[in-house]
């Protein structure tokens, strides 16, 4: 068509030949778009179940680990490390696919346009510049490399994992690549560059697809036979839970028998526990027994499973306690044996066995505060050196109990002087005192204290004392303390202070700090 001098007609009919050339390949450009697009929801699916078996492998290798450390220790640390380093390659990957579909809009069944995404620029502008790599494109190379790197080393030395190593070498391999026609190209270049964006999007739901197998791989190498035996019923443990630690003599010890890693589909054919009633909830067993006398008891009985025609017989063992009714309340500070004058003291205040909502407390000051058998105790205007708490419980069985504790009430013990950090006393240039501020400190007390300098006396060598109000310097104090010589030893006393928050308290004056001039 292209030979000699074409007429007109000719050229028409030529033009007719490239237009129909063209239109078949147009057609047969979307369905390769529409089986990419197939390929990659089907990537999609098996990712997601893949997400779903490598948990349930993973979880399975845990539970061994914690039923036999010594076996499966080292095997679970280096299933930490895989988990964690392809979970982080995964979201790398996905964040790529989110480049590549970003602003591109899903049918009303969430589908992508797969007809649609025939162009590639996204990741042809992102990723290469020129022949070579861009920022982006050798970011990507490196993310790849460093997956490899991490996960070879998570394995370590051991040996088992040598096939392991070689899947992923061979798997991720972004060494430079000869194509059909024996031109040597970049990885990313052979791979991705000028292919259509299903296309790529395509390539790295596969490669996602290769973490998940290899994240399976190992923890199959790490649990050997272990993912065979955690389904057989005799490795199941029967948990006994009671609803509460101890029980009162003559009351009904109640709880659930649980089976480790049970659910809803897992009915044992039978269960017992003895010298009590049992019912079936939830994959739960429900009991009642006596509680019996004070003291500690077992408890015992089974769960039996059909399995490949047999019955296997799971124990049921565990124990409970059975105490006295109470008759005295737990009555403590929870900073010491003792409560302060001018903060609020945090309280517990409870009796054993009986719910907080039925246990009441009662001294001048006190008040309830948020969380159960939590009160603040406020002792400002408590005269004398001792307060009393009275508290008063109501029993299961509608009988009361009642209690009383006392308490050593104190003062805040006198703070000590404190100026540019130091404590007491320091040394220093006159000039840097002068324009110091004076604050004081509670070493050693238990509380946290607010309190506010409201004046201070001022003794400088050879001149006259002076009360200085606030907590700094007035200009007749610097003009005094600039007059010091070296050696002398201004003092600073009566620090007088505030508790903020504090009322009418008054505080105690501080102890003296000493100054000497440098």
């Amino acid at each position: 068509m292209a030979g000699g001098k074409l007429t007109p007609r000719q050229k028409m009919i030529n033009l007719m030949y490239l237009v129909f050339i063209a239109m078949l390949a147009l057609n047969m450009s979307k369905e390769v778009l529409s089986a990419f697009g197939l390929m990659n929801e089907q990537f999609e699916t098996a990712n997601q179940q893949a997400t779903k078996t490598n948990k349930d492998l993973y979880d399975v290798l845990a539970l061994k680990a914690s039923e036999s450390a010594a076996q499966y220790g080292e095997a679970k640390k280096i299933a930490d490390k895989v988990k964690t380093v392809s979970a982080s390659f995964t979201t790398y990957l996905e964040n790529l696919k989110g480049d590549i579909t970003k602003g591109i809009e899903k049918d009303d069944n969430g589908k992508l346009p797969y007809e649609a995404m025939d162009k590639g620029g996204v990741i042809d502008e992102a990723w290469f510049k020129g022949d070579g790599y861009s920022k982006k494109g050798s970011e990507v190379i490196a993310t790849i490399n460093k997956y490899k790197a991490d996960m070879i080393a998570a394995f370590g030395k051991d040996n088992k994992y040598n096939a392991l190593k070689k899947e992923i070498q061979s798997k991720f391999d972004v060494d430079d690549v000869t194509d059909g026609e024996g031109v040597k190209q970049k990885y990313l270049s052979y791979h991705f560059k000028g292919f259509p964006a299903i296309a790529s999007l395509t390539k790295l739901s596969a490669m996602q697809n290769n973490v998940k197998v290899v994240e399976a791989n190992v923890y199959s190498v790490a649990l050997g036979k272990a993912a065979i035996e955690a389904t057989s019923m005799n490795k199941y443990k029967a948990i006994v839970i009671t609803d509460k630690s101890a029980f009162f003599s003559g009351e009904k010890v109640t709880g659930k028998v649980v089976l480790g890693r049970y659910d809803d589909a897992t009915v044992p054919t039978r269960v017992g526990v003895k010298g009590g009633t049992v019912t079936m909830e939830n994959g739960q067993a429900q009991f009642e027994v006596s509680a019996g006398s004070v003291g500690e008891h077992e408890l015992q009985g089974e769960f039996v499973f059909l399995e490949d025609g047999k019955e296997v017989e799971i124990p049921i063992t565990g124990n409970y306690a059975v105490v006295p009714r109470p008759n005295e309340a737990t009555i403590s500070a929870d900073k010491m044996n003792s409560v302060y004058r001018g903060v609020d003291n945090p309280m517990t205040i409870s009796f054993a066995g009986i719910a907080d909502s039925d246990v009441n407390a009662s001294a001048p000051g006190l008040k309830k505060a948020t969380g159960a058998g939590k009160y603040n105790w406020n002792v400002t205007t408590v005269s004398g050196t001792e307060a009393i708490v009275n508290v008063t419980g109501k029993l299961p069985d509608g009988t009361s109990v009642n209690s009383k504790k006392k308490f050593i009430v104190r003062d805040i013990p006198a703070p000590a002087a404190s100026i540019r950090g130091k404590r007491n006393s320091s040394k220093g240039r006159a000039q840097d005192l002068a324009i110091s501020t004076v604050n004081v400190e509670f070493p050693g007390f238990v509380y946290d204290v607010d309190v506010d300098v409201v004046s201070f006396e001022l003794y400088v060598p050879g001149q006259p004392g002076m009360i200085v109000q606030g907590n700094k310097f007035d200009g007749k104090a610097q003009s005094a303390i600039n007059r010091a010589k070296r050696g002398d030893q201004i003092q600073i006393m009566a620090i007088k202070t505030k508790l903020r928050g504090g009322g009418s308290y008054r505080m105690q004056d501080s102890s003296p700090f000493i100054w000497e001039v440098q």
